[in-house]
């Protein structure tokens, strides 16, 4: 399960998972994120804070994963990987060749910097 937010003055979705994540969840982000696409185009940021990872609900629920993935990949600027986890700290490295999006990873106690990076797009 995903807790979910658009910042829709600043232009970012905040993605923090709570549980194994399930096929609904994506779908979820879509309805959040689909109608500011509608307007503005493009989000500024995806801020993933994930404190942990608990995996995925079942093999559909991953499937959704990327399919999220490749519909929004180049809708989205930035995205910052919120983690002490070594599983998600490998995604901006990963990424890096699948999306558009310029992905960087920020220790847990740096989640205000990365709300920065995502506004600004300036270092931390």
């Amino acid at each position: 399960m995903i807790d979910a937010q658009l910042l829709a003055d600043e232009g970012i979705l905040v993605v923090a998972p709570v549980d194994k994540l399930q096929a609904t969840d994506f779908e979820r982000l879509r309805l959040l994120a689909d109608p500011y696409l509608e307007q503005n185009g493009e989000l500024n940021g995806l801020l993933i804070d994930a404190e942990a990872f608990f995996g995925w609900e079942d093999f559909a629920s991953l499937l959704s994963h990327i399919r999220f993935v490749r519909s929004y990949q180049e809708k989205i600027e930035r995205v910052a990987a919120v983690t002490d986890s070594s599983l998600i700290a490998f995604l901006p490295k990963a990424a890096q060749h699948f999306v558009a999006a310029e992905v960087r990873h920020f220790r847990y106690q740096q989640r205000d910097a990365a709300l920065q990076w995502l506004r600004t797009g300036q270092p931390p």
